[in-house]
């Protein structure tokens, strides 16, 4: 994802009347880490799960006796949705924190903005959230799905069961637009076409003449890869309007920021959308990580969203290649890594690919019910195909960009 003009604006506009939240002290004997994730200036409902999954993984291990015989400390910084903020923080957890490892980024505006200034002081980075593939840096792992993982499956599952005629709205950033291209790729393998594609900056609000557009294309279903505001706007205009539950939507964005909780069900019930993780997946581990997550968070604790049970596992894939390397040096830990630790994860066995630093994840699809996500079907491990097409790190270690794909 990335951010708008006026949100960087009104997100560097808060950094001057707050400068940042909680950095805690780091003891001399503790292994520092450093997160980096925006817990307001408007991508918070992103942030909060994703920080909560964060401290969960690390008071695991650390009440598990820690790493290398010390405990993890944290650094956490709230760059306040600000692009800014993001190579601020990021600067200062290299070089005045010296962090071990930095988990950061919800936008890929922000991952572009960190990753390059981590390699360049060769300090290990992991981006969590899902995206639209291609990052190619052997400093950098991404622990959420790519477009190959959930829109490889969904496009299938939408032309054999909803029909071949797919509508695409789309935000209008390199998330989205890169993604529509691997729609329009896979519903042509499926058997499918699109027949329209729309793309709407992030403050668009009035979505009338696109749903006018609809009806009068008549398609069998509609992908959307909106975000945030506008998937609320279009929802709710798309209800208001007759059409709820008149044609088929699917999408791989919708849920990441909790749009089926904050929706009403006559707006959002049947949406179905495919992620590397959904809360409601039925499985002992699952069970087991939300048993500790609302023990330690509350009963009302966040919705667990993609974007944060892929960074309890990038938290844990870290900690497993320390615990390899016996050390938290960045080279031994980038090697272990690339042996392939596999991790169980609540959504299902992770396991990250040496040739891409992606990992090979489960993939769930999911329709909404009543603020709920049911389960459809699973695919287990699948691949970062998207990515693994044009990075080979193994072959070309020092690639550090990303390649549109």
């Amino acid at each position: 994802m990335s951010l708008n003009r006026r949100q960087i604006l009104q997100g560097t506009a808060a950094v001057l009347a707050t400068p940042f939240i909680a950095r805690p002290a780091f003891a001399g004997s503790s292994i520092q880490v450093a997160s980096i994730f925006d817990l307001s200036g408007g991508l918070e409902i992103y942030g909060q799960p994703i920080d909560s999954c964060l401290d969960l993984a690390i008071d695991e291990i650390n009440q598990s006796g820690g790493l290398l015989g010390q405990q993890i400390e944290v650094a956490k910084y709230d760059p306040q949705s600000s692009i800014q903020l993001y190579t601020q923080y990021s600067t200062e957890a290299a070089t005045a924190k010296k962090a071990s490892v930095v988990f950061g980024g919800i936008t890929s505006a922000s991952r572009e903005a960190i990753r390059p200034l981590l390699s360049r002081y060769r300090t290990l980075y992991f981006y969590p959230p899902l995206y639209e593939g291609g990052v190619c840096d052997r400093n950098t792992f991404c622990t959420g799905s790519t477009p190959a993982q959930t829109i490889g499956v969904l496009l299938p599952y939408a032309v054999q069961n909803m029909g071949k005629k797919v509508y695409v709205l789309a935000a209008d950033y390199n998330y989205g637009t890169i993604s529509a291209k691997w729609v329009r790729e896979y519903a042509g393998k499926a058997g499918g076409e699109v027949i329209a594609e729309e793309y709407f900056p992030l403050d668009v609000t009035d979505f009338s003449a696109t749903i006018q557009k609809i009806q009068a294309a008549k398609p069998d279903v509609i992908y959307t890869l909106l975000v945030g505001g506008n998937h609320m706007s279009f929802f709710r205009q798309w209800a208001a309007a007759g059409m709820a539950g008149q044609i088929p939507i699917i999408s791989t964005s919708f849920g990441g920021g909790n749009e089926h909780i904050v929706l009403s069900p006559a707006e959002a019930d049947g949406v179905h959308a495919a992620f590397g993780y959904f809360q409601e997946v039925d499985s002992p581990i699952n069970k087991a990580f939300l048993d500790r997550y609302h023990g330690k968070f509350g009963p009302d604790a966040p919705y667990v969203t993609e974007h944060a049970s892929a960074t309890y596992n990038a938290v844990h894939h870290w900690a497993s290649a320390v615990r390899k390397a016996g050390s938290t040096d960045r080279l031994a830990v980038i090697e272990a890594l690339e042996t392939g630790i596999p991790f169980d994860g609540p959504g299902g066995q992770s396991v990250i690919d040496p040739s891409t630093h992606h990992c090979a994840t489960d993939v769930h699809i999911g329709r909404v019910k009543n603020h709920s996500f049911e389960i459809i079907e699973t695919f287990a491990k699948q691949q970062p195909s998207d990515t693994a097409a044009v990075c080979d790190l193994i072959k070309n270690p020092d690639e550090t960009r990303q390649f549109e794909i």
